[in-house]
């Protein structure tokens, strides 16, 4: 399998849920109390059958009115109408940004990515069509009713490859993905594993839905995945995007 991590910058986030730049020579004493610094950072998954993307970032596009995400894809070499399948963390709106585009002329938001499927908890979409600091509902709600969306619940497996997993913890229909192939495993923990760091050591985060949960999940992924060595891949981390288990 090839990894392709496609980051879309540095940004900070407080309580008010806004993502704001952050550049060389910026400081975060500079920024509200309590923002974090965090990476915006969608992969992309070549296997064998599929051309996967993980989660879709902030949504952003460039002065030509371009996605970001479709550029930094294009720039890596992968043309995003060959994208088959999306798997979605949770809909948060610095993951699921990216799902859809604004039209210029008729002003209807279009799917992203034509010809892939977007695998998506059943009860997280539902959630994402409520008003909310967390969510964009109007981003989301073009999927609906299009053959496009898979809508999962607790656990399974698609195309006999790829298992996913609801795990809550971040949000309450968080869900997480293992891709196996040729005894390659590559993990996604989403927001519940968003940093190394917090697979080290024991974190119990403020803004989790259930700290704990995600603080015992985390333990649970860094031994099994240390023996069974995954490739891990960290949506937020500015210094690892990808950590491979030895």
């Amino acid at each position: 399998m090839k990894v392709i991590p496609l980051s879309e910058g540095r940004f900070t986030v407080d309580v008010t849920k806004k993502f704001i730049p952050f550049t060389d020579g910026d400081a975060l004493s500079e920024r509200t109390k309590g923002s974090l610094l965090v990476e915006i950072q969608p992969f992309v998954v070549i296997t064998e059958k599929d051309i996967i993307l993980l989660d879709t970032g902030l949504g952003f596009s460039d002065m030509n009115g371009n996605l970001q995400l479709h550029n930094n894809m294009i720039s890596a070499g992968v043309n995003p109408v060959d994208v088959t399948m999306i798997l979605m963390s949770h809909l948060h709106k610095d993951h699921a940004g990216g799902i859809t585009k604004k039209n210029p002329f008729s002003l209807e938001r279009n799917i992203c990515f034509p010809n892939a499927r977007y695998v998506i908890h059943k009860n997280e979409f539902e959630a994402s069509q409520q008003a909310g600091s967390s969510y964009l509902p109007e981003y989301i709600l073009p999927l609906k009713n299009t053959e496009q969306l898979i809508l999962t619940e607790e656990s399974g497996t698609l195309d006999d490859y790829i298992q996913f997993e609801h795990t809550g913890g971040h949000s309450p229909w968080h869900q997480v993905f293992w891709i196996k192939e040729d005894n390659e495993i590559v993990f996604f923990g989403g927001d519940v594993a968003p940093q190394l760091v917090q697979l080290k050591t024991k974190f119990i985060a403020k803004y989790d839905y259930d700290g704990k949960k995600s603080a015992a999940l985390r333990a649970d992924w860094w031994e099994r995945g240390n023996k069974e060595m995954w490739k891990f891949l960290f949506y937020h981390d500015i210094n690892t995007p990808v950590y491979k288990a030895l």
